[in-house]
């Protein structure tokens, strides 16, 4: 299951009543409904991801997001949830407003554009980035409103919404580059794989990730790439 889905379902209350916008192919309401009971329905538009959710034993009703939650009653849901698709939507805060009317508490995830990674592909290269996190081309991308962690917590401010809970991750630390980097020559050299995996060298790697994790939550909106936030009004 995808991190910030594991966060999310933190700050979800058994047997409650979930709405999952852009389900996809239901990951985490099927998670939801066989670990915590909840009762929940799912957005999508993907016809592929809307039959592996409804294989999963998921609610999916076939909805363009753009066009709003105006089916949904007020207060309907405990909780709203958005994974990764505040960004691929028209207007953002338009649908945010509307799902805090839906829910009583919102969980809504995005990726983080001014996450290191980007800000150096962006100056090295001129181009847009492209990452784990943002995996596509300038022109095919569905991401249509990228921002970042501040942004998205001025949009909180101008609309007085609550923000409750906010946690910002990294997918890809700055050292599983390292590591990668280190793997590729093992291939080619014997003596150094012998000393990256000896105890010594494994203490000051577990050092280092405790020490980036730290630097992360003293500066998300450097470091993390992934936000995921718990607003209500």
């Amino acid at each position: 299951m995808k991190i910030d889905h594991q966060l999310a379902e933190q700050w979800i209350a058994p047997n409650s009543r979930v709405l999952d916008l852009g389900c996809g192919n239901g990951e985490l309401l099927h998670h939801l409904q066989t670990e915590f009971n909840v009762f929940g329905y799912g957005i999508e538009m993907d016809e592929e991801q809307m039959n592996e959710a409804i294989a999963k034993g998921v609610n999916v009703i076939e909805q363009d997001l753009n066009e709003g939650l105006a089916n949904f009653a007020d207060n309907s849901f405990d909780t709203v949830v958005m994974a990764r698709t505040l960004q691929a939507v028209q207007a953002p805060d338009k649908l945010l407003l509307d799902m805090l009317r839906v829910g009583k508490q919102v969980i809504v995830t995005f990726p983080n554009f001014a996450n290191w990674q980007n800000r150096i592909y962006l100056g090295l290269k001129g181009k847009m980035p492209v990452s784990e996190s943002i995996p596509y081309e300038w022109y095919d991308t569905p991401n249509i409103h990228l921002s970042t962690l501040n942004d998205f917590e001025q949009l909180c401010h101008d609309n007085n919404i609550k923000i409750l809970n906010h946690v910002a991750v990294s997918e890809k630390s700055p050292l599983q580059y390292i590591e990668q980097r280190v793997e590729f020559i093992n291939k080619f050299n014997s003596k150094f794989n012998n000393s990256f995996n000896n105890k010594g060298f494994k203490k000051l790697y577990q050092k280092l990730d405790k020490g980036i994790d730290k630097l992360t939550k003293k500066s998300p909106n450097l470091l993390a790439d992934l936000a995921i936030y718990r607003v209500s009004r």
